[in-house]
C-alpha cells in the first residue's frame, strides 16, 4: 500500500477529509506534505465535528468530491465499506492514520520499517544480592520478576564472611522452577550445597579458591587476583585450561574514578589474547555505582559487550535507579545486535529504552490550538501540552499557562458546574499534562503517557469524565 501512496503523488490531487475539529491542523500539516512532495490537494468536512463520527453512510450523503481529484484520503477512524464511495465517486478512497499528524509517515516521510529484534547474542546473569538473608519464596519471586524481564541465569548472591546452610535449600527451589542457578560464593561449603542442588556456574575463581573450587567439574569465572593484574588471570586461564574445568573469564570493570577506561582496555587486551575464550564483564560494577539513570548505561555497555564478543554479563538491581536494569539490559542487547549484525545504527529502531523522554513528538501550534478552541460548541474539555504550556479549552474559553493550578482556577470560573468527579479528572490529566511537558513526552488526552521498558504505568487508565478520544478531534 506505501508504494501506492507515494507513487506519482507529485502528479496528483488529493481530497483529505477532516472533521471540523481538526480541520485547522490537518490543513497545516498537507500544506507542508504538499510542498515536499509536489502533490496538489484539498479539504473537505462533511458536517461532523470529529472524525471518529464519519461513516461511508454518512459521506455518500454529504461528501462532495470536487473535479480532478486522484484519489480521497479518509481520517482512519472512518467505518464503512470504501467501495461502496469508489462506485459513487469514481476515485480511489483509503483510510489515513487516525491522527493526521502521522500523515507524513503515512506518506513514507521518515517512515520506518518494522524490525524484530528477537535475536542476541549476550546472556543475562541477574544476581540476587544477599540471597542469602532472605526467605526461599522472595527469593524465587524476585527471581520469576528477574526471569521475565528477561534473565538467563539467576545468580544467588552469598554474603562474604558468612557460610549459610540454606542455599542448597535456595538453589533447589529456583531448579523447581526450571531456572539455571549460578553461585556467587567464596565459601567452599556454600558452593558444595549449590553444586549439589544444581547450580551450573560458580562465581568466581582466582588463586584464593583454585585448589577445590575446580574440583565439582561445573564451569566457573576466572577472575584475576586483584583487578589490574593480567599477569594472574593468565596463570589462572592455563591452570583451568591444564585441569579441563570450563570456564570463562571476566577482567573485571571498575567502577568510574576507580580505574573505568583502563579496565576496559584490559578487556579489550585479553580479547586480542585470548579470542575464543569464552568473557563476561559484571557491569553492576558501573550500573550500582554511577548516580544515573541506568537505561543509557546499560545500552553502551551492551555494545562493548557485543562488540568485544562478551558473550555474558552479571547484573544486579539493587539501587533504586537500576530498578528495571534486566529489563533494560534485555532490551539493550537485542537493539545492539540488530545494529552491529545490520551495519546499522541504533537510531529510529526501537524505543524501548527511551523511558524519560520520547523518541517523537506531534506538536500542536499555537494556530491550530487557538483555531480548535474557536470552533468548539459543547462543554466537553479538551487538554494539549505544549513545550511551553498546558491548554484546557471548550466552548466557554481557552486558558493556557506553564503550570496548571492557574489554568484549572481561571477554568473554573467560567465551568461552575464542574463536579467533584469532573474536577479530579481534570486534575490528574492537567497533572499528566504538566509532567509531559516537563520531560518533553507527547500528551494525547486520556491516552496513557509512553514509558518504553517500563510499560504502562498501573492504574492509569483515565477516567473519560465528560470527554474522550473523539472530543480531540482525530484527524
Amino acid at each position: 500500500m506505501t508504494e501506492n501512496r507515494t507513487s506519482e503523488v507529485g502528479n496528483s490531487t488529493i481530497l483529505f477529509v477532516s472533521g471540523r475539529l481538526a480541520e485547522f491542523g490537518l490543513r497545516e500539516t498537507v500544506a507542508e506534505l504538499s510542498q515536499r512532495l509536489g502533490f496538489r490537494y484539498e479539504v473537505a468536512v462533511p458536517g461532523v465535528q470529529v472524525a471518529a463520527l464519519l461513516h461511508v453512510n454518512l459521506l455518500q450523503k454529504r461528501l462532495h468530491v470536487p473535479t480532478g481529484v486522484d484519489r480521497v484520503v479518509l481520517p482512519g477512524w472512518c467505518q464503512g465499506d470504501l467501495s461502496r464511495l469508489e462506485q459513487q465517486f469514481g476515485v480511489p478512497f483509503e483510510r489515513g492514520p487516525k491522527d493526521y499528524r502521522d500523515l507524513p509517515e503515512y506518506f513514507g516521510l521518515g517512515a520506518k520499517k518494522e524490525v524484530r529484534l528477537e535475536d542476541y547474542s549476550i546472556d543475562i546473569i541477574a544476581e540476587i544480592n544477599h540471597a542469602t538473608r532472605m526467605s526461599v519464596s522472595d527469593v524465587v519471586a524476585e527471581a520469576r520478576a528477574m526471569s521475565d524481564d528477561g534473565a538467563d541465569l539467576i545468580d544467588v548472591g552469598c554474603v562474604p564472611g558468612e557460610s549459610c546452610r540454606s542455599v542448597g535449600k535456595i538453589v533447589r527451589a529456583l531448579r523447581d522452577e526450571n531456572l539455571r542457578v549460578s553461585i556467587d560464593s567464596f565459601d567452599r561449603y556454600e558452593v558444595e550445597l549449590a553444586v549439589a542442588a544444581g547450580a551450573e556456574l560458580i562465581l568466581s575463581c582466582n588463586h584464593t579458591n583454585i585448589d577445590w573450587v575446580t574440583d565439582f567439574g561445573v564451569e566457573v569465572v576466572a577472575i584475576p587476583d586483584t583487578p589490574s593484574d593480567a599477569e594472574s588471570l593468565d596463570r589462572l586461564i592455563e591452570q583451568l585450561s591444564s585441569a579441563t574445568v570450563p570456564f570463562r573469564i571476566d577482567p573485571i570493570i571498575e567502577p568510574i574514578g576507580m580505574g573505568f577506561t583502563a579496565s576496559l582496555r584490559r578487556y579489550m587486551d585479553a580479547r586480542q589474547k585470548y579470542p575464543d575464550v569464552p568473557m563476561m564483564m559484571g557491569i553492576g560494577n558501573v550500573t550500582e555505582l554511577t548516580e544515573v539513570d541506568s537505561a543509557g548505561v546499560n545500552m553502551l555497555l551492551a555494545a562493548v559487550c557485543e562488540e568485544l564478543g562478551i558473550r555474558s554479563v552479571l547484573t544486579t538491581q539493587v539501587i533504586n535507579w537500576c530498578r528495571t536494569a534486566v529489563a533494560e539490559f534485555s532490551a539493550a542487547r537485542r537493539l545492539i545486535a540488530h545494529s552491529i549484525n545490520n551495519h546499522v545504527i541504533p537510531k529510529h529502531i526501537d524505543s524501548s529504552l527511551v523511558m524519560l523522554r520520547d523518541a517523537k513528538l506531534r506538536p500542536e501550534s499555537e494556530d491550530s490550538l487557538n483555531a480548535l478552541a474557536a470552533a468548539l460548541t459543547d462543554p466537553n474539555f479538551r487538554i494539549f501540552a505544549t513545550s511551553s504550556e498546558v491548554h484546557l479549552m471548550n466552548n466557554a474559553g481557552h486558558w493556557h499557562g506553564d503550570g496548571p493550578f492557574e489554568v484549572f482556577t481561571s477554568a473554573l470560573k467560567a465551568n461552575k458546574d464542574v463536579d467533584t468527579g469532573h474536577a479530579f479528572y481534570l486534575g490528574y490529566e492537567l497533572a499528566r499534562a504538566e509532567i509531559a511537558r516537563f520531560l518533553g513526552k507527547q500528551y494525547t488526552q486520556d491516552e496513557s503517557l509512553q514509558w518504553g521498558v517500563l510499560g504502562e504505568l498501573p492504574g492509569s487508565s483515565s477516567v473519560r469524565h465528560g470527554s474522550s478520544d473523539e472530543d480531540n478531534g482525530g484527524t
